[in-house]
């Protein structure tokens, strides 16, 4: 497989920036400020990735009325002074035995009102409503849903190669036996080459043969592949801290006449989704495409998703391709198009790219053919 070199790290610069920017967002929406927890929002804006997600109360704090502050736990003090991103905040460390939500509240606004990542535990969300009963709360994705949705050009890069190292993948696995082996087997497989590819952390590798395949999220298991079983593929996870996500429908020996035809009603619909993604469409707008498509052809209840999600610093994150979601998209937006079709107790065919809107339309990242492949 192709190696790919890694990245330039996001400097102290880049991650200043983008707190600016939040800061700016949540004025915007009357927010006082921002609370940022452990998980994908820290990380985004830090680069600090608590080694332990544990009891103790860790927060970013992004205010209006004061400089950035990092409150941790002491014992955890050396693993956040080394993050790249923590240089330049207030460090502000609480030990054990202290009262960390009066440590929290000294550094808001008595009846504010503040975003917080939906990560946050409710043990601390509750403590600092005890310590500030006038404060209020809003979860980010109510009140910021796009905070992490645009990427700029090196993010865009990171997906992009995650894109091109899934795509390897794909073109590997399907040179592997699936007949008589089971989905676990060939989920090994699937794993073992995204990290061959550069991936980082492996998230998922759906193995879904057969009647399996009918359930969008099945874990795979024991089955036997046999001749003649559809096998929904979709694995994806993080190569350079950005994720990857993919999804095709392939066949073990050949396909019966029914397959062929739900997989191209999918492929259509597929490219449906992506022919609607521009600059200033709504979401809903590519959910609607691809959903039509299947709902013309007599699927339409067989369709039981939304059409796509977002993806970044996590496989799955605003925005989300829905009906309902009139957020128009902008330039620098990545998310998935993944329409499908799932037959109860038979087989299902899904086929997923992860795109990115252009100043003039859109870009896929994943290239590999959305033709019904045969395997043996």
């Amino acid at each position: 497989m192709t190696t790919h070199v890694a990245p330039a790290p996001f400097t102290a610069d880049d991650y200043r920036a983008r707190a600016t920017r939040v800061l700016a967002d949540a004025a915007e929406q009357g927010l006082d400020g921002v609370l940022v927890t452990p998980g994908p929002d820290l990380v985004w804006l830090t680069g600090y990735r608590p080694t332990a997600i544990t009891e103790r109360l860790t927060v970013l704090v992004l205010a209006r009325d004061h400089e950035p502050t990092l409150l941790v736990p002491a014992l955890e003090r050396p693993d956040a002074e080394a993050a790249e991103g923590v240089r330049g905040l207030a460090l502000q460390a609480w030990a054990d035995a202290t009262d960390p939500y009066a440590a929290a509240a000294a550094l808001l606004r008595a009846d504010g009102t503040y975003g917080v990542s939906d990560s946050a535990w409710a043990l601390h969300l509750l403590g600092l409503q005890e310590r500030l009963p006038r404060s209020r709360y809003r979860a980010l994705t109510d009140c910021l849903p796009m905070m992490r949705a645009v990427k700029g050009p090196d993010e865009l890069a990171r997906i992009a190669a995650a894109g091109a190292a899934a795509d390897a993948t794909y073109d590997q696995i399907v040179g592997h036996r699936f007949a008589g082996r089971r989905e676990t087997e060939v989920a090994a497989d699937l794993a073992a080459l995204l990290r061959e590819a550069g991936h980082e952390q492996v998230d998922f590798t759906v193995v879904g043969s057969g009647p399996n395949g009918a359930n969008p999220h099945h874990e795979a298991g024991d089955r036997v592949i046999a001749r003649g079983d559809a096998v929904v593929l979709d694995f994806g996870g993080l190569m350079h801290g950005y994720g990857s996500d993919t999804t095709r429908t392939v066949c073990v020996g050949e396909p019966s006449d029914e397959l062929r035809r739900v997989h191209e009603v999918v492929r259509l619909a597929q490219q449906a989704g992506v022919d609607a993604a521009r600059p200033g469409a709504a979401c809903q707008d590519v959910d609607r495409a691809a959903r039509a498509v299947i709902t013309d052809a007599g699927y339409g209840e067989a369709f039981i998703h939304r059409t796509g999600h977002g993806i970044g610093v996590t496989t799955h994150e605003p925005p989300y391709m829905v009906e309902g979601e009139e957020q128009p998209l902008v330039p620098g937006m990545c998310f998935s198009v993944e329409p499908g079709v799932y037959l109860a107790g038979r087989f299902g065919v899904r086929i997923e790219d992860i795109v990115t809107v252009t100043a003039d339309g859109v870009e896929r990242l994943n290239r590999t053919s959305r033709e019904l492949r045969v395997v043996e």
